[in-house]
């Protein structure tokens, strides 16, 4: 079955190119398209989506809020959100991870890099683009965390400490598993296992627990 897409982006050319170019992958259909976060958020209850990409700068309500509405941490069903921005350093991305978006990407990423980011939404991972993650992440995780990082409900093994970090560098779990030569079966038991000692409900939140300890540098 295909992935079921909602776009959201101020701009009419920019919402009619994104779901062009999703439409024409193999594997993706565009099934609703908003121009402001309150429509998005109303088209996300209704149709239920597979995957959410939210502009950030939007009016009304922006994507920081539309995501929170549909992947915050008061919602019981969350979807996967994936927020797409101009800028590869705005403070408001990070709030948008903070709000439960699940990945980042940058509106120039192509439609390669766009179709993995939806596919690894869809399949519960998540995407970052490559070439902003560090700063990103290590930026705003040594400015603005909403609070001290929480204390992990076990402590981490050797292994889930090396898992972490591919996790904060923005690597899939294909990635991790190639890199660490173990199988994706057990990248995703490992994920799985990082997820519930952080307390933690995707591996955006990980990764960022991982700049605000102190894990990985930028």
């Amino acid at each position: 079955m295909s992935i079921r897409v909602l776009v959201a982006d101020d701009q009419e050319i920019v919402r009619t190119g994104l779901a062009m170019i999703l439409d024409a992958q193999p594997g993706i259909e565009v099934i609703g398209q908003a121009a402001d976060g309150r429509r998005a958020v109303e088209l996300g209850r209704r149709l239920r989506p597979d995957v959410c990409l939210f502009d950030i700068r939007m009016p009304g309500l922006d994507g920081i809020e539309a995501t929170r509405s549909l992947a915050g941490p008061s919602v019981e069903d969350p979807l996967a959100v994936i927020v797409i921005t101009t800028f590869d350093l705005d403070e408001y991305v990070y709030a948008a991870l903070r709000a439960g978006a699940r990945g980042f990407l940058l509106k120039n990423a192509g439609a390669d890099l766009l179709s993995q980011a939806v596919h690894a939404a869809a399949n519960g991972d998540a995407l970052i683009a490559p070439s902003v993650t560090a700063r990103l992440l290590g930026t705003f995780a040594r400015t603005g965390p909403a609070g001290p990082p929480v204390r992990p409900f076990e402590a981490l093994t050797d292994r889930e400490e090396e898992i972490l970090a591919t996790v904060a560098r923005g690597r899939t779990n294909s990635e991790i598993a190639e890199e660490l030569h173990i199988s994706l079966s057990t990248v995703k038991s490992h994920i799985a296992s990082l997820m519930a000692k952080l307390g933690a409900r995707n591996r955006v939140e990980i990764a960022m627990w991982a700049y605000e300890t102190n894990r990985v540098r930028n």
